[in-house]
């Protein structure tokens, strides 16, 4: 024989079911968000790194004292190409860091007359270098050497850079300029193909 419940039971155990669901959603919440804070940490802190950009020999693309995000990685994946706004230790000085454009590649021939770069006798379009920021001195011709890079400011006329320096060996380099984030009128990513078109 089966009893019915006792309307006093019913109304002992029914809240309690509501109130255990919420208490184990907000469990799986928070462990969800944690692993995802996390991740965003690990991959920050190993893959990403915080600059602080310093001088205006990137101008425009970038200005003194912006903040950058850097890919620390992306060069185990994939080749330095023209273009690339790079950060190395500065060869004469490595506990100083650079951040510069890449023009020359390894093996190619560097050569400047009056403001016009050259590679291998040929010119180069660079857009992202206005006209009030141009240098209409001449360099070269140099060949890069193999393994390094030739480097250059966009701000060609307040740029210490390849053309004083000589190019920057591969094992210098240790990121790309990926994305800016301060300030917030400046937020944004500086992808290659984005920067080459400012």
């Amino acid at each position: 024989m089966v009893s019915e419940p006792s309307p006093s039971a019913t109304l002992e155990t029914a809240p309690a079911r509501p109130h255990h669901l919420l208490r184990h959603e907000i469990r799986v919440w928070t462990r969800d968000l944690l692993i995802a804070i996390g991740l965003a940490l690990v991959i920050i802190v190993f893959l990403y790194q915080p600059v602080k950009v310093e001088g205006t020999s990137m101008a425009p693309l970038l200005s003194d004292q912006e903040r950058i995000f850097i890919n620390k990685f992306v060069y185990r994946f994939e080749p330095i190409v023209r273009g690339d706004v790079v950060v190395f230790w500065y060869p004469l000085d490595r506990s100083k860091s650079f951040i510069k454009r890449v023009i020359g590649l390894p093996g190619e021939t560097v050569e400047i007359r009056h403001g016009t770069v050259m590679i291998n006798g040929h010119d180069i379009p660079e857009p992202y270098v206005p006209p009030q920021y141009a240098d209409v001195s001449d360099y070269g011709p140099a060949t890069v050497p193999r393994g390094s890079y030739f480097v250059m400011g966009d701000h060609r006329i307040s740029s210490n850079d390849s053309r004083v320096f000589g190019a920057v060996g591969i094992q210098y380099i240790y990121g790309r300029a990926v994305f800016a984030y301060w300030p917030v009128d400046h937020f944004g990513s500086l992808a290659t193909t984005e920067a080459n078109e400012k």
